[in-house]
């Protein structure tokens, strides 16, 4: 392989199971693992470098060609959309955003506008645009619960895992909105360009994905 590749990991939990799914790829991750002051990251035993980023930067890294490749949720993937192609779902950052309102509420009983809260309002709004339905949306940046709780909000779209946090707060979800999971994404020049390089990453990929030693 003549090129070394790029690719950007969304930080945290993400960064995490990426790196895990590496090195049973067989890469060294150790620069990743200890990354002092470097933002870039080079493996020393495969010709790629690591970016670690926050995951709507990923998309546009990836978007703008800086990185060859990307692991981003999907949930980023839905609410920032972009021009890449997005080729594995990885299986591990697994939820779900979903529509949920107070308990015993009836939500789709009434025919004024409803107000939803989200944090993924273009989610939120092309959920509601599939149904029909014209909707109030609110972006809310914290803690997305509290809209219904002060009677903001009829409803909220949010990303939702076990669900304890809406029981905890008199909340229950109604409706599923779309499943997520961490994805692989490719620069398309890069997918044409690099294609060999490209093909053997993601044959290694898809070996471990699929359980092969």
């Amino acid at each position: 392989m003549s090129e070394r590749l790029r690719i950007a990991l969304t930080k945290g939990r993400l960064q995490d199971k990426s790196v895990e799914l590496f090195e049973s790829m067989g890469l060294d991750c150790s620069p990743v693992r200890d990354p002092g002051r470097r933002l870039i990251h080079a493996l020393p035993n495969y010709p790629l470098d690591v970016v670690l980023a926050k995951a709507p930067d990923v998309i546009t890294y990836v978007e703008h060609g800086v990185c060859d490749l990307g692991v981003v949720g999907k949930d980023t993937i839905l609410e920032k959309g972009g021009a890449f192609y997005e080729v594995l779902d990885l299986g591990f950052g697994r939820c779900r955003f979903a529509l949920a309102v107070k308990r015993d509420s009836d939500f789709y009983g009434t025919y004024k506008t409803r107000r939803v809260a989200s944090k993924y309002p273009g989610v939120t709004r092309a959920f509601f645009e599939g149904k029909g339905m014209d909707v109030d949306i609110i972006k809310i940046e914290g803690s997305v619960e509290l809209a219904p709780i002060l009677d903001l909000a009829d409803g909220i779209v949010d990303i939702v895992e076990t669900g304890a946090t809406l029981r905890e707060n008199g909340l229950e979800p109604i409706e599923d909105v779309a499943q997520v999971s961490a994805r692989l994404i490719v620069n398309t020049a890069s997918m044409k360009l690099y294609k060999n390089e490209i093909a053997d990453f993601l044959t290694r990929m898809e070996r471990r994905l699929g359980g092969e030693a």
